[in-house]
């Protein structure tokens, strides 16, 4: 009855957000999907009917500086504080009793620095192809996982890189989809066109890089890495294998940070792994959300052991 999807602007006290809704409006149970870069909150169309037919209001909105949201100007504006802060914001808003909180890559850096810092109550957190931050820290040491985060340098330089990312129509955003997908028929010409579209927007490409540039000026969140707190509420991790730009060897060890943890890995997905195997994806959030047995690859402690 509530699988459409309809899109409204949601006022708060910080900024106006444009947001993809679904489900029963009624509904005290609220997941809140945060996508990442490049993405927009267009990522999570497979996953909120699905969280609909779950009985929950679901929010996906586009984060600071994407799509139609407030595009503040300055990388000041776009702190890891400011964007943990939105999302504070947004669970105010939708004044629910329960939360759920959802992120991919740059959505789930939020949904982990939310998490740990325990700004707001939540019920379960869920995030998908991006590790937590005490592992992240460690991916410096491992040379491959250094080259892979070059990218994130060359993003602290001003200008090149939104000439980068807007030259040739958005071409480089378009092809970091289709490139990396696994599954390309799940990135047909529309949809990179609706991305290389959004990048295009005036903007948008200065916002989308000023979510790392503020990074280092995130002051509670460096914090908070050398508080890290151990997060004591039920925590799903979803991890497409494929991933090229954040190796799985991140993932491993999670446990000792996350006591109530279920990770699930996908031999066959890419980083963008709630686009690239959607169906997987649905059925082992379907699985966790309702405490049902839950498909997927594990591993164990062997496994998991990362040579010396």
């Amino acid at each position: 009855m509530y699988e459409e999807t309809e899109t409204q602007f949601i006022e708060t006290d910080t900024l106006r957000f444009e947001v993809d809704v679904c489900g029963d409006p009624t509904s005290q149970r609220l997941a809140l999907c945060l996508h990442g870069f490049p993405e927009h909150a267009y990522s999570w169309r497979y996953q909120l009917p699905l969280l609909a037919q779950l009985g929950y209001r679901v929010w996906a909105p586009n984060q600071r500086g994407y799509g139609r949201t407030m595009r503040p100007l300055g990388v000041a504006s776009y702190t890891t504080d400011l964007l943990v802060d939105d999302v504070a914001a947004l669970i105010d808003a939708a004044d629910c009793k329960e939360v759920t909180l959802i992120g991919h890559d740059w959505g789930g850096v939020i949904a982990w620095a939310f998490a740990l810092g325990r700004v707001r109550p939540l019920e379960r957190l869920i995030v998908m192809n991006l590790p937590h931050p005490a592992k992240f820290m460690q991916g410096p040491r491992i040379s491959r996982q250094t080259l892979r985060s070059f990218y994130a340098i060359f993003f602290q330089l001003p200008r090149l890189p939104e000439m980068l990312l807007t030259a040739r129509g958005a071409f480089v955003v378009g092809e970091a989809f289709r490139a990396m997908a696994v599954d390309k028929s799940r990135f047909p010409d529309d949809v990179l066109d609706f991305y290389r579209r959004h990048a295009l927007q005036p903007g948008v490409a200065t916002a989308m890089l000023n979510w790392y540039r503020g990074l280092w000026r995130s002051r509670a969140f460096m914090r908070g890495l050398i508080e890290m707190p151990r997060i004591e509420i039920p925590s799903l991790m979803v991890w497409g294998e494929q991933d090229s730009a954040l190796g799985v060897e991140l993932t491993y060890g999670t446990e000792e940070h996350v006591a109530d943890l279920t990770i699930r890995y996908l031999a066959h997905a890419s980083h963008w792994v709630q686009q690239d195997a959607p169906d997987d994806v649905n059925a082992i959030l379907e699985a966790w959300l309702t405490e049902k047995p839950v498909p997927g690859a594990e591993r164990s402690a062997e496994q998991t052991r990362i040579p010396s």
